[in-house]
């Protein structure tokens, strides 16, 4: 776990046909906890360092806040130079949730604090929306692009994670519709748990890493993405079908065979069985296993379970009522966010696959590396946006920018706001979605 911090600022410019934003990021730090003896995120060791690295992050961010303008508040900054007026910020954003508890109400509680010492509004954010706005923030910092706040709604979001899996509609800023969730495990958790039986024992002692996501990627393909090589299937059938590798083993797409016969078709994922077939090739032999087939056998897991993700994609932008009420311009929009939206080969399976299938469809192409899968069957006219791989993790700058847009829109939490385990972004979900929760006031 991390403790994370920033402070942003948004200036909107008004003419006679559009405002255009744009936005300064004055502050942007993490603090890691060593979880590396734990081999992942152990509650106790995450709390401790929330408790113990939170204030000294405020603190040092607190310093970078800039001087007062003429027409606003201050705040007393106590430097190594002395003391300094500070503007004071319009409001407080913080991860509301969901999450684990003990480390939400750490930042929740300080946040309050904040707001209450400094007599300003808290805004309590739900952190998978702050993932599916990540590609406005991209843009409102970068100065080279218009700013005109793109990616409008309404478009599709893949939320890729270490605790989530979901294809969702986002309608609107806090209207995020849920077409497809996992039914056991997110992909980042199952890729880690690939990664231990995959990686050299050694590779994953001194690496120092909690999660194995990214070195599972650089052991695959060390070279980056000249290694990927990858060809996309061009047909369903193909994509489901399973072919013996060099040293014997296969596997299947998830979902394509059950017991009560195919669910190929379901608008869900699936990835426990996956990690279990990876750990049968690995350890369920009387083999040892090579350098070479631990390659293989990392990309060809890879493949399978980014192919799977893709698949749903393509399923929703294939149905006409979904991709009607999704697309009602004719470029539409597919955002990729969360940790692993990271992975590079993710991007390259993405894009050779849209275009393939439809060749007849495209129209410009947008030539990232994970276009293959969407190209192949023929989504070109598709716009396929990935967030800078810096903001594809937990940030604070996402909390900032979500926090800013429900601010904007006049929306506040209440100081006995609570943090939220579980959190919907659906407004069908059980607790509302968003706007269903307590805690919410109007400006």
């Amino acid at each position: 776990m991390e403790e994370k911090l920033a402070f942003i600022e948004i200036s909107t410019e008004d003419d006679i046909t559009e405002s255009h934003t744009a936005a300064t990021l004055h502050f942007h730090e993490k603090v890691t906890a060593d979880n590396s003896q734990f081999r992942g995120v152990h509650p106790i060791v995450a709390l401790e360092s929330h408790n113990k690295q939170l204030a000294p992050l405020i603190a040092k961010a607190l310093r970078t806040l800039p001087p007062p303008a003429p027409d606003s508040l201050s705040i007393p900054i106590r430097c190594e130079q002395g003391w300094f007026g500070k503007r004071k910020p319009d409001f407080i954003s913080v991860t509301r949730g969901p999450g684990m508890l003990s480390s939400l109400n750490t930042g929740l509680n300080t946040a309050k604090g904040l707001a209450l010492a400094w007599q300003v509004p808290l805004v309590g954010v739900n952190h998978m929306q702050a993932h599916a706005l990540t590609p406005q923030l991209a843009q409102v910092l970068d100065s080279r692009k218009s700013r005109h706040l793109s990616p409008e709604f309404p478009f599709l979001t893949l939320l890729v994670s270490g605790g989530h899996t979901m294809l969702v509609h986002s309608k609107a800023l806090a209207h995020h519709a849920i077409l497809a969730n996992t039914i056991d495990i997110a992909i980042g958790d199952c890729i880690d748990k690939m990664a231990r039986h995959i990686l050299p024992v050694g590779l994953i002692e001194t690496s120092g890493e909690i999660m194995y996501g990214r070195l599972l990627e650089e052991f695959a393909f060390p070279n980056g993405c000249s290694d990927h090589a990858y060809v996309a299937p061009r047909t369903r059938e193909e994509e489901l079908s399973s072919t013996p590798s060099r040293w014997g083993w296969a596997l299947t797409a998830p979902l394509s065979k059950t017991r009560s016969g195919s669910r190929s078709k379901d608008m869900a994922f699936s990835f426990a069985g996956l990690g279990s077939a990876i750990e049968r090739i690995c350890h369920g032999r009387e083999i040892v296993m090579t350098l070479d087939e631990r390659r293989g056998v990392a990309r060809e897991a890879l493949r399978v379970a980014f192919e799977h993700l893709t698949s749903r994609v393509l399923m929703a932008l294939q149905d006409l009522d979904i991709a009607d009420s999704a697309y009602p311009q004719p470029n539409g929009t597919v955002i990729v966010s969360g940790g692993v939206a990271s992975n590079q080969f993710l991007r390259t399976v993405y894009v050779t696959l849209l275009y393939c299938q439809y060749p007849d469809k495209f129209r410009q192409l947008n030539r990232t590396r994970l276009r293959s899968f969407l190209d192949i069957r023929g989504f070109a006219h598709v716009r396929l946006v990935f967030p800078p791989t810096s903001l594809c993790t937990d940030n604070a700058a996402m909390i900032a920018w979500t926090g800013t847009e429900m601010y904007k829109a006049g929306y506040e939490s209440d100081l006995g706001c609570r943090a939220l385990r579980k959190w919907s972004i659906d407004p069908a979900g059980e607790d509302g979605g968003i706007l269903g929760v307590d805690g919410w006031k109007m400006k």
